[in-house]
């Protein structure tokens, strides 16, 4: 029986890709493989894993393929991690179980995901979070495709595809998190697995809407990076949110640059001050932009340089809830009281969400009843606003 770790047949997950040692078109090799000719790369659960310099990791994830053990090569590829992960890696047993794991919670934990686990499942709640939603509805994408770099589990693909959004790609350097994003949250989403500051294995066509969030700060070589974003959107738009500011000392680790820093790498782009953009989608008001100048004290700043989308593209706006889906009481609140994840998300998150999401929380039946609904009423949508009741994937 093939085991559901091997998800999707390798011809679909090939269209358009190109092999990161070479760039020449990968080519279906059998389920679960893909070919440059040279060598073969593995495709699990329907994701490419197209790691250059990883020899050992790809031919022993390829021999699990090949020996009809789609799962085998699913526990090699969990294991791997990017250059800023410092804690274990669960056993290999460990990792079998996790391919079995019912929730999104259940397999973060058996992933071993620690920190980055919590930042994952609480991601709907924190301030960068709103600060992503004001951003990308004040510069959607319509209809053009959406490439969003180092995507994570796939937050905002998501929201997009809620709203109607169908061409939609995520490339990351970790496959657990692809992995996460493929069986709990955005299932409908192209993934790749594939390193940004090397060559990407994804060939442009035409326009695109090409984003990243609270990421790029981590990578090296950024002008690199963002000079492939340009050429990818051709002519579409780039927007990068929550970069660090380097002038403003923070708990996050990373490599940030200062404003000017930044803006640089992105000359066209208007800027923003992240914490505005949080306050605006509370407040329900358009952000402003703000000369780079005026952003040396701020902790990160977002750059969009992003034309609007064609005329008749516009799609319903991710700073609001999609109408008749259910809302669920924002599982931070046990007995009605607010509890954070640990004292890290309190310190990275914690104090600026303590400015909207209540210490307490006491919701009648009714209420209930119409979040369950998708009936947006005024204290529902107010409620949905301040991240007390949240749009969570079915399977949190």
């Amino acid at each position: 029986m093939r085991s559901p770790a091997a998800g999707p047949a390798a011809t679909p997950a090939a269209t358009g890709l190109v092999s990161p040692v070479g760039g020449v078109p990968l080519r279906p090799r059998g389920p679960g493989l893909l070919s440059d000719g040279e060598r073969l790369w593995p495709v699990v659960a329907g994701i490419p894993w197209l790691r250059a310099g990883r020899e050992e990791l790809r031919e022993r994830a390829v021999r699990r393929i090949e020996e009809g053990d789609p799962g085998g090569a699913a526990v090699v590829l969990l294991a791997d991690t990017d250059d800023w992960w410092d804690g274990p890696v669960p056993p290999p047993g460990t990792l079998r179980v996790a391919l079995k794991a019912a929730t999104l919670r259940e397999a973060v934990v058996l992933l071993g995901l620690g920190r980055v686990g919590d930042y994952f499942l609480h991601r709907w709640s924190d301030p960068t979070w709103l600060a992503v939603l004001a951003l990308t509805a004040h510069h959607p994408p319509g209809h053009r495709p959406v490439l969003e770099l180092a995507c994570g589990t796939g937050h905002l693909l998501r929201e997009l595809a809620l709203r109607g959004h169908r061409d939609l790609t995520g490339i990351d350097v970790v496959f657990a998190k692809l992995w996460l994003a493929r069986r709990f949250v955005v299932p409908e989403a192209r993934l790749v697995c594939a390193d940004l500051t090397a060559p990407w294995p994804l060939r442009p066509h035409g326009p695109a809407y090409v984003t990243c969030h609270d990421a790029l700060y981590f990578l090296p070589r950024k002008r690199e990076v963002v000079d492939r974003a340009v050429r990818y959107a051709d002519g579409g738009a780039v927007v990068l949110g929550h970069c660090h500011n380097a002038l403003v000392p923070g708990p996050s680790a990373g490599l940030p640059l200062d404003p000017a820093g930044w803006r640089s790498l992105l000359p066209g782009a208007v800027c923003y001050d992240d914490a505005d953009l949080t306050r605006a989608l509370l407040d329900g008001v358009t952000p402003r932009p703000r000369p780079v100048g005026d952003l040396a004290h701020c902790e990160a700043l977002a750059l969009a340089d992003a034309p609007p989308p064609p005329p008749g593209q516009a799609l319903p706006s991710p700073a609001r809830p999609v109408p008749g889906r259910p809302l669920r009481l924002n599982p931070l609140y046990r007995d009605g009281l607010l509890r954070w994840p640990s004292p890290r998300w309190w310190d990275e998150y914690g104090r600026d969400a303590a400015g909207y999401l209540p210490n307490r929380v006491a919701l009648s039946p009714a209420l209930l009843a119409d979040a369950r609904a998708g009936r947006l009423t005024p204290e529902v949508a107010g409620l949905a606003r301040r991240r007390v009741l949240l749009d969570l994937p079915e399977r949190w």
